[in-house]
């Protein structure tokens, strides 16, 4: 069994208000229809308790388990990235252990935790693949290696587990994505016009094909951060038109029987563009497979409610992916 991680930057839960939340006014049928004609919002999750809107149950359909996450851990202040995507990359909560949210990019107490052991060193350690199939054009390279930039934390767990970013020949040869998937943007903005360009739909195909040559392939989408940042509604409404048809193109190829896929986020933004700032609401986890199979006895039945089980806040994914490819299911 494989699992499939496409990582949402800044996408949290939001309220169903059309004037702030792109995710309450744009229409998205595959997601839509994949959480049984519900939307991406914090109300279409049940809760748990009546009057404690801190706990919440699931929203289960045929193919699919919505989840709402704690981004805030415990700790004062508004969740960042840096600090977000260590804690989903190792299961330690490290806000609170380091007493504060950082980001964007990895401070050195961040940045320790990462490289003393992530998602990805671990399953190299236990003899299993693992990819980000992010493709990185040629001045990124060369920004990391001048200093200039510094990595982010998610391909700061990748190169420290001791795996390759993936690179533009990467990209030509079609093993791998460009972070906006379709690569017009390494195109238009990076002014590379051998770059392949792929259709919303092509791209969603492309990333289930990747996800098949290894036991977790990691996808990371970050140009939803920038749209909340940026506050514009009308981006907001173009990148979701087409992330629903990337979502089109790989529920299309992917078979449950193989494994799952797992959507999620580091912290709120993008479902608030009053403010851009980050907010402090859940984030989804939205498991993609594992409720209805040919075989209902199979090993992998239930596999959904398994991964889910444990799953409170940013701490769980890590032990939830360990798990579930350990089982074996």
């Amino acid at each position: 069994m494989r699992l499939l991680f496409l990582f949402l930057d800044g996408v949290g839960l939001g309220a169903n208000d059309p004037g702030i939340n792109p995710f309450a006014m744009v229409e998205m049928p595959h997601l839509q229809g994949l959480l049984g004609g519900d939307r991406l919002l914090l109300d279409a999750i049940p809760s748990v308790e009546a009057g404690d809107p801190t706990r919440f149950a699931s929203l289960q359909t045929e193919r699919a388990t919505l989840l709402a996450l704690d981004a805030s851990l415990g700790v004062e202040g508004l969740p960042q990235s840096a600090t977000g995507q260590a804690t989903l990359l190792t299961g330690v909560n490290v806000p609170a252990a380091i007493g504060y949210h950082y980001g964007p990019k990895p401070n050195q107490a961040v940045a320790e935790f990462l490289r003393n052991g992530n998602l990805f060193t671990t399953l190299r350690r236990s003899g299993r693949s693992a990819a980000l199939v992010n493709a990185y054009p040629p001045g990124y390279f060369a920004a990391i290696e001048s200093g200039r930039r510094l990595f982010s934390a998610i391909p700061l767990a990748v190169s420290s587990a001791g795996l390759p970013l993936k690179t533009s020949q990467d990209l030509l040869a079609g093993m791998a994505l460009s972070a906006d998937f379709t690569g017009q943007g390494w195109r238009d903005r990076l002014g590379l016009p051998e770059t392949p360009v792929l259709s919303p739909y092509q791209a969603g195909e492309r990333l289930a094909d990747l996800a098949r040559e290894v036991d977790l392939a990691f996808f990371e989408f970050w140009l939803s951060d920038y749209a909340g940042h940026s506050q514009d509604l009308e981006s907001a409404r173009t990148l979701l038109t087409s992330l629903d048809q990337v979502l089109a193109g790989l529920l299309a190829a992917w078979d449950d029987e193989e494994g799952l896929i797992l959507l999620t986020s580091d912290h709120g933004n993008l479902e608030d563009l009053s403010t851009r700032r980050h907010t402090p609401n859940p984030v989804p986890a939205l498991l993609i497979g594992g409720r209805t199979h040919r075989n209902a006895f199979s090993a992998n039945a239930f596999t959904a409610n398994a991964f889910t089980a444990s799953l409170r806040d940013l701490t769980g994914v890590t032990p939830a992916i360990l798990n579930f490819l350990e089982a074996g299911i």
